[in-house]
């Protein structure tokens, strides 16, 4: 069955909660909220303020895990900050899913490169996951959408480095890069199975402001 998709040319705050309306699904229990929380010094990710009315009306909890480079988002403590000066942490709930170990495994199913996916273990806690993406170019990715959300966003620091080295995290930015790829695609259908198909997609395209 081919997936149905709505469209606007209209884009506020309000418009992205009609579209979720308009989707008629009610994501039940409580709901992780994946987006990216936006690195500094690289301002192109969309602010909390556009987010709010919909990330309220599910009355979800913005989920993040530690990236697997240098920067400001790389271990908990800094992220926490981050999240705070992004205005994340100061409108919702959040929850690094990584913040302490032990990583959960995911074992997928029918995996085309790699057989199991790490992700921060604070997954266990959620019942469905709204995922908010900022359509744009990616230098490894291609694209980021959902699929770079469900997989590298979902995944911990770890996983992170064993997603982009298909395998291997010590290959970390040498990998093949079309076994990255299906690696994304592999954690991303764990994550899909994980939530047993209680996930809704929105998708921006969109300046800053």
């Amino acid at each position: 069955m081919k997936s149905k998709v709505y469209f606007t040319k209209s884009l506020t705050a309000l418009d992205v909660v009609r579209l979720y309306d308009t989707l008629g699904f009610d994501l039940k229990g409580k709901v992780a909220v994946k987006l990216h929380s936006g690195e500094p010094g690289n301002q192109n990710f969309i602010q909390a303020d556009f987010w709010k009315p919909l990330i309220d009306k599910v009355g979800g909890v913005v989920v993040e895990c530690n990236t697997a480079y240098a920067g400001r988002r790389n271990t908990t403590e800094k992220h926490l900050e981050t999240l705070k000066e992004h205005g994340w942490s100061t409108n919702f709930e959040v929850d690094l899913l990584d913040a302490e170990g032990p990583d959960l495994k995911l074992e997928i199913t029918d995996g085309k490169v790699i057989k199991e996916n790490y992700v921060g273990k604070n997954i266990v806690n959620y019942d469905s996951m709204l995922v908010l993406s900022h359509f744009k170019g990616h230098p490894m990715g291609g694209y980021g959408g959902a699929i770079k959300q469900l997989s590298i966003g979902v995944a911990s620091s770890y996983g992170k480095a064993y997603i982009h080295g298909a395998g291997n995290p010590e290959m970390i930015w040498t990998a093949n890069h079309d076994s990255f790829l299906r690696s994304m695609a592999d954690a991303a259908k764990s994550v899909i199975e994980f939530f047993k198909g209680n996930i809704v997609y929105i998708n921006v395209i969109k300046p800053k402001r």
